[in-house]
């Protein structure tokens, strides 16, 4: 190193503790270069070897590494491209983040290329001069401060859409996830709303190899049959009226990363068309488009409905499924997983009062308790709108008096008169010879018609009472065969 190394420049110090680590055989290189990060600040470990150097990272955080490309019979160029790696299954390993510059007395335009194709960030030639290493090293540092804060915010995004659950079918439902997210495999998940499709959708793609490119979520059933080509494959400008200009689709958005078709059986069938060429030939074309593209992305699907019996009925196209469904999944619904509720209740609290900048509110057990005894109709989405709910109008501590009446909170004289009405008590006798799925739809249409007359076949209102969403309870009613003026809780037949 220079003298003019040795010799304070005009970079001004300011402490840190960041960890460097320097690789180099030159022990009197090591001990300058020590001085100087050290008069900054700096933690410094020291490696005349690679097998130093792994010693040293396997113990210790490093921020920043300054590897020296001759290390004796060593190559530097070795260790960078084992800091570098990536495994088998695609996922980068621990090291791959930390800046790493090289150092070399007889640098080549050939070592230095090597270096930049592998990684490195930068590279730097002796004798080391004082102020080029210092800027390198806060430059380096910069890249690894915003790297993780890059990392902190997907981990915080990440967190938000974690599958909880500890019960045996969720401890199932994450190992099909583990297995079969590394491959490229096309996916179909299926299960009713709110049992968290998306969760397992985002997990698959979190797990898979294409987990760096995008993650792209297509609501097939929010989109109009008119303008799904368009968003799925894109259009050209001209192609209809108010293409004032070329779109990309979201195929070629997802181009590297991960495609999620939710409600997939929503799609109308000239796309479902469509989209089957894509998965048979990777290619497609955008509307008005006369040019074939390519896409490589991976294609999860999902849906809520029966697909089998929709391509025997014709509305969904049997070449499609089979395409669709080389693994299905299936998202369980809540009652299946009641002893997860109070692990989704404490998490959904915690989201809650960030969200709405209130204090942390306990819950009371038997709060819990209730809530474990409910079917949840509208599974983990309705769990959370009550939670929301209960976080919003309760006081410091979320008690059984804050829970709405159908979850056995307090109810009006209104209330408790009504609720004397048919269905106080159940004769099990009507239900003699019926299935237990029977036995389920009867009560609960029974229950339904209650509520839509308590508040006079307000559909809004009487699904926040149900605590389910206003599509969902229209979906019940259709299923059921529920008509305004066909009964109410004082005729229930």
């Amino acid at each position: 190193m220079t003298d003019e190394v040795a010799t304070p420049g005009s970079v001004s110090a300011s402490p840190a503790a960041d960890p460097v680590l320097i690789v180099d055989d030159e022990k009197n290189i090591r001990r300058t270069l020590r001085m100087v990060l050290e008069g900054e600040g700096h933690v410094v470990h020291e490696a005349g070897s690679i097998v130093e150097a792994e010693a040293v990272l396997a113990k210790e955080a490093v921020d920043v590494i300054l590897l020296d490309v001759k290390l004796g019979e060593d190559n530097g160029l070795d260790l960078l491209r084992a800091l570098k790696s990536r495994g088998e299954d695609g996922m980068a390993s621990k090291t791959s983040e930390i800046p790493v510059v090289m150092i070399s007395g007889h640098a080549t335009i050939e070592d230095a290329v090597s270096a930049t194709r592998l990684g490195a960030f930068d590279f730097m030639e002796k004798p080391l001069d004082r102020n080029r290493v210092m800027v390198t090293v806060r430059n380096a540092l910069e890249r690894r401060r915003m790297w993780r804060e890059v990392h902190d915010l997907r981990r915080a995004v990440d967190a938000r859409w974690e599958l909880l659950g500890g019960t045996p079918i969720m401890h199932e439902l994450r190992r099909q996830i583990a297995k079969v997210a590394p491959t490229r495999s096309r996916i179909l998940i299926t299960g009713e709303s709110g049992t968290g499709k998306e969760l397992i959708a985002r997990a698959l793609h979190r797990n898979s190899s294409v987990s760096n490119g995008a993650f792209v979520k297509v609501n097939c059933a929010a989109i109009p049959p008119e303008l799904i080509e368009s968003e799925l494959f894109g259009h050209e400008r001209g192609a209809f009226t108010g293409a004032v200009a070329k779109k990309r689709g979201l195929f070629e958005v997802a181009d590297g990363g991960t495609i999620f078709l939710d409600e997939i059986g929503d799609m109308a069938l000239p796309a479902q068309a469509k989209v089957l060429r894509v998965l048979q030939t990777g290619e497609f074309t955008r509307v008005g488009g006369e040019k074939s593209m390519r896409t490589d992305c991976r294609v999860v699907a999902a849906t809520n409905r029966d697909l089998e019996e929709m391509v025997k009925q014709g509305t969904f196209r049997e070449d499609l499924f089979f395409r669709l469904n080389v693994v299905p999944i299936r998202s369980p619904e809540l009652k299946e997983r009641a002893d997860d509720i109070p692990l989704l209740v404490e998490s959904f609290v915690k989201e809650c009062c960030d969200e709405n900048g209130l204090g942390y509110k306990p819950v009371d057990e038997p709060v819990l308790a209730r809530l474990k005894l409910y079917e949840w109709p509208g599974n983990v989405r309705e769990l959370r709108n009550v939670v929301e709910r209960l976080v919003i109008m309760s006081d410091e501590v979320i008690q059984e008096k804050d829970l709405p009446p159908y979850l056995g909170g307090p109810r009006s004289a209104t209330q408790r008169r009504e609720s004397s009405g048919p269905i106080t008590a159940i004769d099990l006798g009507r239900y003699a010879g019926k299935s237990l799925r029977e036995f389920r739809e009867e009560v609960e249409s029974e229950f339904i018609r209650i509520r839509l007359a308590e508040f006079e076949w307000n559909i809004s209102r009487t699904a926040q009472a149900l605590g389910i969403e206003r599509t969902n309870l229209h979906k019940k009613l259709r299923a059921l065969g529920i008509h305004r003026g066909e009964g109410s809780q004082n005729d229930p037949e």
